[in-house]
């Protein structure tokens, strides 16, 4: 009997299913981050995440900027929750073709800059061989439990949100690896989107300092789309949005290219951009903090009581589909 291929999601879920519980655990599984609580109301937030060559480097991709990505999807995470990382642990491992000191000292100084350019240092970590380049980050900070946003707070009625538009990393992709085209000043921005990712670190830490502004958040690393039905899925709400946040860069491409700007914007992935929910209320003080750190602050849809997640956009009524990217499933 042939044991069942399973998606990256279902492997996530069948190995929590296998772990005990930490007592007083303040996070679930399930979440952007973890946390551990510290006593006298602070806690340790942790995170690690994986790149992996063969599936997260794509051509035209330098070593320095593999190892920047690395950190940066890490720091989104914690951008997410509003928390400043202060550490970092890099695993790194390293086929024998690439044990040189060139491919050394450029890993090095990607981790390195990744690290400084959000406010924190590698502190350690290990190195091995490995039949691929591996680079996992291990991060660490301290917070007040108080600043816990989590994925599962959304309430009827609240607004939805994002921090940046999309379909850019979708687009740039296509640009890298087929045969697309675009014209020099739109082929730039997007590729540059691929190769030297941000997180919104800065939006993130505006946020959680506008009290209870945000009611869930999670960052948008597996696609806009899949976000929505996570953070839909964890609140117990439905979403409806009807301002789809496509970048005109995008529009360009897909109208140069005969493809669907909507669809590169809904099932693209790794733009690390924010997903969240603000309380009509408070929409104001957060939009107002975070252009105060040079962001912005798009409301593309709300919160409702139907289950599911639609889009009402421009004349197009549809069912926005639970799917981005997911390893072993090659589905996108």
């Amino acid at each position: 009997m042939v044991d069942e291929i399973l998606g990256e999601h279902e492997i996530i879920r069948l190995i929590q299913q296998r772990l005990a519980v930490m007592p007083g655990m303040l996070i679930g599984f399930g979440d952007d981050v973890a946390a551990v609580p510290l006593g006298n109301g602070l806690m340790a937030v942790l995170k690690t995440d994986m790149l992996v060559g063969h599936t997260d480097v794509p051509k035209g991709m330098s070593l320095w900027q593999a190892a920047h990505k690395a950190v940066v999807m890490n720091v989104s995470d914690f951008a997410s929750k509003g928390i400043q990382p202060s550490a970092a642990l890099a695993a790194i491992g390293l086929p024998k073709n690439m044990a040189t000191k060139k491919a050394a000292s450029d890993i090095a100084d990607g981790l390195n800059a990744g690290a400084q350019e959000y406010g924190c240092y590698i502190v350690g970590g290990d190195t091995n061989e490995g039949s691929d380049l591996i680079l996992g980050i291990s991060l660490f900070g301290v917070a007040k439990t108080e600043r816990l946003i989590l994925r599962s707070g959304a309430k009827v009625g609240d607004i939805l949100a994002v921090t940046g538009p999309f379909g850019k990393t979708a687009a740039g992709l296509r640009l890298l690896l087929g045969d697309y085209s675009a014209s020099q000043q739109v082929r730039e921005v997007l590729v540059d989107s691929v190769l030297n990712p941000k997180a919104r670190l800065r939006e993130g830490l505006a946020l959680a300092g506008c009290g209870q502004a945000v009611s869930s958040s999670m960052d948008s690393s597996d696609g806009l789309a899949w976000s929505l039905h996570e953070l839909a899925r964890q609140s117990d709400v439905g979403f409806v949005v009807d301002n789809l946040p496509v970048a005109p860069e995008v529009k360009k491409f897909a109208s140069a290219n005969k493809l669907d700007a909507a669809d590169l914007a809904l099932y693209g992935g790794e733009e690390y951009e924010l997903v969240l929910t603000i309380a009509p209320k408070l929409w104001a003080e957060a939009k107002t903090a975070v252009e105060a750190v040079s962001g912005c602050l798009i409301p593309i849809g709300r919160a409702t009581h139907e289950m599911g997640v639609t889009l009402d956009f421009e004349g197009k009524k549809q069912v926005i589909e639970a799917r981005g990217f997911e390893h072993f499933t090659a589905q996108e």
